[in-house]
């Protein structure tokens, strides 16, 4: 078997790895696949004699390529994401099927992947390698041609931003997560009786313009018309998973890992008694987000 056989096999067993690195750097199933594909190219033209460590040598080529296309995303951040659905929130419409993203993200956690589309590439690429994937410090520094220490600092940047402020006392905590994951279970399960156990009978709704693209926000009251609504979100509700708002158990909906709705809840009695639906890009840049335990 020649080298170049030999390196495609070892590059093959360990995709799965790289790919898992690629996707958490970048959010996205189809941009993290295009990492690879240029990680490929490049290791393929390498002189692999002096490698001692070949997953690190891999890896290493992954995050610098990945490093690199966080660099140039900041110009084309506005572009419209290609998600496989005709929803104004979710992108133009595709034949390919979302599936695999879906599951991808919920693996990863999409409070997760939202959180780190709020860093800069460098404390991105800090956090991923060393906290996700225990990267010592001392490998990562030559990729952002920053000193070990330096890059320590930017993961523990990163790691502040990721844990939040301090939430709810503990109990509630718990509580309100389990109400607001059993919500957002029966909206993609379309249980429509298990929602409205969830509702208040006078809860109420209110959703940005940006939600619908209406003139003015929507305002809905009561149970049924509230359930309602969240079932034909069902498909927004793929991309959806739990996060803490402001400190507080909210939703956010984030396809490719890029933040496009927040779900607020108020929550008396083990009941919810009213929905904020966050949609307009001043809103939810004021959020403070983190990622829930």
């Amino acid at each position: 078997m020649d080298e170049q056989q030999w390196l495609a096999d070892r590059f093959a067993e360990h995709r799965s790895h790289l790919r898992a690195v690629a996707f958490r750097m970048l959010g996205s199933l189809s941009e993290a696949d295009d990492a690879l594909q240029d990680a490929w190219l490049r290791a393929s033209r390498a002189d692999v004699g002096q490698v001692d460590n070949l997953i690190g040598w891999l890896t290493t080529i992954v995050a610098r390529v990945c490093l690199n296309m966080l660099r140039s995303r900041g110009q084309r951040r506005d572009e419209p994401l290609d998600i496989q659905t005709a929803d104004p929130l979710l992108g133009p419409a595709s034949a390919d099927d979302p599936e695999h993203e879906v599951v991808m993200a919920d693996s990863v956690g999409v409070a997760l992947l939202v959180v780190l589309d709020t860093l800069s590439p460098a404390e991105r690429l800090a956090f991923v390698l060393h906290d996700l994937f225990a990267v010592p410090f001392e490998e990562i520094a030559p990729m952002l041609e920053r000193s070990p220490e330096a890059t320590r600092q930017l993961a523990s940047r990163a790691r502040r931003r990721v844990r939040g402020a301090a939430p709810a006392p503990h109990a509630d905590l718990t509580r309100r997560r389990k109400i607001v994951e059993a919500f957002l279970s029966a909206t993609r399960g379309q249980d429509f009786r298990a929602l409205i156990t969830l509702l208040h009978p006078e809860v109420t709704l209110r959703a940005d313009r940006a939600v619908m693209l209406t003139a003015e926000p929507v305002m809905v009251a009561g149970a049924e018309p509230v359930a309602k609504g969240a079932m034909a979100a069902m498909r927004r509700a793929r991309f959806t998973g739990p996060a803490l708002l402001d400190g507080a158990v909210g939703l956010v909906m984030a396809p490719y890992g890029r933040l496009r709705v927040a779900l607020a809840f108020t929550i008396a009695d083990d009941l919810i008694t009213a929905i904020d639906v966050i949609a307009e890009p001043d809103r939810l840049d004021r959020l403070q987000l983190a990622v829930l335990d």
